[in-house]
């Protein structure tokens, strides 16, 4: 078997997801400035959503009546932020998704 592990990539090959990762970035970089500032800033309605699941996963005991404590390993916090990111991701891409539908159902009935 062969020991890829110190191989390292080489960004310029053809790959396809080369490309893919190319129209991504020039599509970033037409946008207007102040769009991809907006898309930049945290959404108030996934903030909350991921504040929830967040105090789900560590307990809900108000912070203002509590004096909580919470101890953890480096992996374990770790895995907690990846989980908390995915999440986020997850949640501010099915908003983006619904916010997609609902403008193309209005449009379509305006039609």
């Amino acid at each position: 078997m062969n020991d890829l592990s110190n191989k390292n990539p080489d960004f310029s090959e053809n790959s396809q997801d080369t490309k893919d990762d190319n129209h991504l970035l020039q599509y970033v970089q037409s946008m207007n400035s102040d769009i991809v500032s907006q898309l930049s800033q945290p959404d108030s309605e996934v903030a909350r959503l991921m504040e929830r699941n967040l105090r789900s996963m560590l307990g809900s005991l108000p912070p203002e009546h509590f004096g909580v404590a919470i101890t953890t390993s480096r992996e374990q916090l770790g895995s907690l932020l990846a989980n908390a990111m995915v999440s986020g991701y997850f949640l501010n891409n099915a908003k983006q998704r619904m916010e997609l539908e609902r403008s193309l159902l209005s449009a379509a009935t305006d039609s």
